[in-house]
Order: structure tokens, then sequence, then C-alpha cells
């Protein structure tokens, strides 16, 4: 039951941030679509993990090296899917924060 409880929860937890994703390029106050970006990294995070599975034997109880590849490659996947937004802000291509006089 506790498993059942971790899917749901990482299932909302993605939808709100998706959610918020979409929020943030198609409200008009900041009219930037650039974050979408993001979704090829959301996307691409688990191909590495499942393509490692179907080729690896799991009958062997020690660390396998594809596994692990698969492992860094995911990681490092995740860590570009937060340090995007950060080089668009530091591109200023997205501004952080509210721009607008609503704020």
């Amino acid at each position: 039951m506790a498993g059942i409880k971790a899917l749901i929860s990482l299932s909302f937890g993605g939808a709100i941030g998706l959610m918020f994703l979409m929020l943030g390029c198609a409200l008009p106050v900041y009219d930037k679509y650039w974050p979408l970006f993001l979704l090829f990294f959301y996307i691409l995070c688990p191909i590495p993990y499942c393509i490692s599975r179907r080729v690896v034997d799991d009958t062997d109880s020690a660390s396998n090296a594809c596994k692990e590849l698969a492992i860094f490659l995911t990681t490092g996947i995740v860590i570009s899917a937060f340090g995007l937004p950060v080089v668009f802000a530091r591109a200023e291509v997205v501004s952080p924060g509210c721009e607008s006089n609503i704020c």
C-alpha cells in the first residue's frame, strides 16, 4: 500500500509541475515559450534506464556497468533539467520573477 501512495504522490507532483510549466509559458504576462524545452528532458529522463533494463540480465545481484552507466546518464539529464532554467536566466532569455506592475 505504501508503494501506491508513493506512486500517486509522484504523479500528482509531476502533474502540478507540468501545469506550472505550461502556465509560465502561456500566461500573457510572461509571453515566453523557451521553458517548454524542459519537456525534452522530462521525456529523455527514463530512456537510458529503460534501455539498460532490457539489455542487462537481472539474475546477477552484483552491480553491472551498463546499469551504472544508465543511472549516470539519467542523473546527468535530471541535473540538466534543473540547470536549463538557470542558463536561460543568465542569458536573459527569461527573467526570474515578475516583470509587470501586477506583482
